[in-house]
């Protein structure tokens, strides 16, 4: 039997994360081993928001929240629950953003055929066919597809979306650690893609529902449009070496957490 885990990335969305929890009915439980949240630091009262959800909901899985020792950002946040999908010996992980945008159950359909085992990543996309976009302005709508449209040029692939905080990866292929090596930044994903490019992987996109309400973005736009282009342009250089070096600036010897609470299990 395959172990699915699926990891939550937290940081200040108290009020969104517990919605995200919620989503983990009996149904789509079926489908998980476990679902692990990993807390970043966060400076608002999400934790305990996600303590007293795991206290007082019947859960169908078992649920495990971590805390970072640091503050790794969202890339070394990732770092974290792979090393853990590794250590724990699970076949495949599901990467849920806690801040309720996208949906577990947009990937039903995939976990009932198994299509994902014939790929190294699948990846939501937002700018597809059958995708669906709620409350997503028109402005970042426009800026995302010529972000995709440069990613595709220059890596010689068909990319739909940079990062939609919906993927799902084989645990295998992470298990030379060349995660360990990325940026910790919110730039994480879009160097996955370029490394999946790069190393010729079989990735799949896969049409997803996303929507924005009440979420507030980390995200500095400007900011973060020109780390892109500085990362296409060295990547064209010479790809080779851009994957040579180790983009995490070792601000971090080790991507340590503690539990904080771990409960639940398949009954």
């Amino acid at each position: 039997m395959e172990k699915i885990m699926v990891f939550i990335p937290m940081y200040n969305c108290q009020n969104q994360v517990v919605r995200v929890l919620d989503q983990f009915d009996e149904e789509m439980c079926k489908y998980i081993d476990e679902v692990v949240v990993v807390n970043n630091r966060s400076t608002d009262d999400g934790e305990n928001a996600v303590i007293n959800y795991l206290k007082t909901h019947n859960l169908n899985t078992k649920f495990t929240l971590l805390r970072n020792n640091q503050n790794y950002g969202l890339g070394g946040s990732h770092k974290v629950a792979f090393n853990y999908a590794i250590k724990n010996n699970y076949d495949y992980i599901i990467v849920l953003h806690g801040d309720d945008q996208g949906a577990i159950k947009d990937f039903k359909e995939l976990l009932d055929s198994k299509e994902y085992q014939k790929y190294t990543g699948v990846l939501g996309a937002r700018f597809m066919k059958k995708s669906k976009l709620i409350g997503y302005s028109k402005t970042r709508i426009i800026g995302n597809k010529l972000f995709n449209l440069l990613f595709s040029i220059i890596s010689g692939k068909k990319v739909y979306d940079l990062g939609s905080g919906l993927n799902m990866y084989k645990v295998d292929d992470l298990k030379d650690q060349h995660y360990l090596t990325m940026p910790d930044t919110l730039y994480f994903n879009d160097c996955m893609i370029l490394y999946h490019c790069y190393k010729k992987e079989k990735i799949l996109f896969y049409p997803i529902t996303w929507r924005e309400t009440d979420q507030v973005s980390n995200n500095k736009i400007l900011k973060f449009s020109m780390s892109l282009l500085k990362m296409l342009f060295r990547y064209r250089l010479s790809p080779r070496k851009y994957f040579s070096k180790d983009m995490s600036n070792q601000k971090f010897t080790n991507y340590d957490s503690e539990v904080v609470i771990e409960i639940g299990g398949k009954q």
